[in-house]
């Protein structure tokens, strides 16, 4: 078990990279040629969209970072790095990232499935991102910690979708074949949360003993 959640660690860990470096060197010098941003000229002639875009890459790629640390060992252990890096994370979600993915939600030309699947993962995200520093602030550490794998794994589906894009495009028809992208958009979050469901149950079934016995 211990080994199977190491390599899926550092294989999480690749992806986090591979997404956050990607990004930078995509987007860091804002001349906005890139191909993504090409097919949205008209979302940012509206004068939104453009901010929006920004403030939901950087900020994600901010708090993908800090939030895969935040799970480990010795930053768990290190309080004081812990409740910056957490106060980070937590700015980031509810201040850039998820405001940011709100405003480009409204532009996304894929239908209403995709539409619907990103608005949901986005509320649920902002909801366990803030309920994760409801229970901190009450010291309920069981609590913060379950809720704040379940927004890690929101996080995280920015590496999930792009590895399913990446994917159909290698192994498959592509984005634009009828239906994969909302099959795409819903895959690349709910499983996420399934995986951290399983974990949170699996962690609670453990402590129960422990707890009767004491």
């Amino acid at each position: 078990m211990k080994i199977a959640r190491r390599l899926l660690w550092y294989f999480a860990f690749f992806w986090v990279l591979v997404l956050c470096a990607g990004t930078f060197f995509q987007y860091y010098d804002f001349k906005n040629n890139s191909h993504f941003l090409e097919i949205k000229q008209a979302a940012i002639r509206t004068g939104w969209y453009l901010p929006a875009f920004y403030c939901h890459i950087i900020g994600s790629s901010i708090i993908l970072i800090v939030g895969f640390f935040q799970f480990s060992k010795w930053v768990y252990n290190n309080r004081p790095l812990h409740k910056t890096l957490g106060k980070v994370y937590v700015f980031g979600v509810l201040f850039f990232a998820a405001p940011g993915a709100y405003i480009m939600t409204l532009f996304i030309n894929r239908g209403a499935g995709v539409f619907t699947s990103f608005v949901i993962q986005n509320t649920l995200w902002v909801t366990f991102t803030l309920a994760a520093w409801i229970y901190i602030k009450n010291r309920k550490i069981d609590e913060h910690v379950q809720m704040m794998r379940r927004s890690y794994a929101l996080a995280f589906a920015a590496v999930t979708l792009r590895f399913y894009i990446w994917g159909c495009m290698v192994f498959g028809n592509g984005v634009g074949f009828k239906h994969n992208y909302i099959i795409i958009a819903f895959l690349s979050w709910v499983p996420n949360l399934l995986v951290v469901e399983l974990i949170n149950y699996y962690e609670k079934k453990k402590a129960v003993p422990a707890n009767l016995s004491r």
